[in-house]
């Protein structure tokens, strides 16, 4: 079976970053998830035409701060800003918190994947030949500087009555590779016999990952350099005949000479007696 993977949540945090940025305990986690999903669906739901690509959502102690990024700000922010001000209102009410609202432009529609999508399943809901439009779609992005664009689209293609998938490629779309840059979209076209769905993938480059920043406090380590492995041991010569040991036998000892007699002592001299005194005061 095919192991597919997502190409943006294959790349999150290499080259991609999520959606929504915000932290919560094992209690409130499935209350914001639900709450993300809901202003997502109410912001698509009240701007259809407004060619929304992605909405990030971050969150602080009591504010929401809703991002949408948008090929059409001008439908977005209406007639002096009237139709943003609604939308902040009516998701305030949602969430019951204070929500800020800003809106990014996409400049290049043509390279964005869910509007490449998007506009794909519109044409489709309008009865357009899927080939032609495959091919229009491709070569448009690949005019506009994509170095890889890949579309499919699944269902039952011209009212067929057996559903297939059929996709166009134009360059290289590395899925593997995690420095590429590749963005995935998908759409749904809800057509009179059934759903297609499309997907669209988009490969503008590389991304040439950050150097390594060592801090100036600590010192640099040296890359100790990697064992060489112990090579055969070497080849010994034959073993010689070992030559025959003899036993070795102490030296005999010499004789000892006997001790000669000590001599006598000589006898002590005897003093001469002191001789008188003469002489005397007359």
């Amino acid at each position: 079976m095919g192991q597919k993977t997502h190409p943006n949540g294959f790349r999150l945090g290499f080259t991609k970053t999520w959606n929504a940025k915000w932290y919560a305990n094992k209690k409130n986690y499935p209350v914001l998830v639900k709450e993300d999903v809901t202003i997502r669906s109410a912001i698509r739901a009240r701007l259809r035409d407004a060619a929304i690509a992605r909405i990030d959502i971050e969150r602080s102690t009591n504010q929401v701060t809703v991002t949408i990024h948008t090929a059409k700000p001008g439908v977005v922010i209406g007639k002096g800003g009237a139709k943003v001000e609604e939308l902040r209102q009516v998701l305030g009410k949602t969430t019951g918190k204070a929500v800020k609202v800003n809106i990014f432009e996409i400049r290049f529609p043509e390279v964005d994947a869910n509007l490449i999508a998007e506009n794909v399943a519109q044409q489709l809901e309008r009865r357009v030949s899927f080939r032609k439009v495959l091919k229009q779609t491709v070569q448009r992005a690949m005019k506009s500087g994509a170095k890889g664009v890949r579309v499919a689209v699944a269902g039952r293609l011209g009212g067929a009555e057996m559903s297939r998938r059929e996709w166009e490629r134009e360059g290289r779309v590395p899925l593997h590779t995690l420095r590429a840059d590749i963005e995935f979209g998908r759409a749904i076209a809800k057509t009179t016999y059934g759903t297609i769905g499309v997907k669209a993938w988009i490969y503008r480059g590389d991304i040439e990952p950050a150097p390594r920043q060592v801090a100036q406090n600590t010192p640099t380590s040296s890359v100790a350099p990697r064992p060489t492995p112990p090579g055969p041991p070497a080849p010994t010569a034959p073993n010689a005949p070992a030559a025959p040991v003899t036993p070795h036998v102490p030296p005999a000892a010499a004789p000892v000479a006997p001790a000669a007699p000590a001599a006598p002592a000589a006898p002590a001299a005897i003093a001469a007696p002191a001789a008188p005194a003469t002489g005397g005061a007359a």
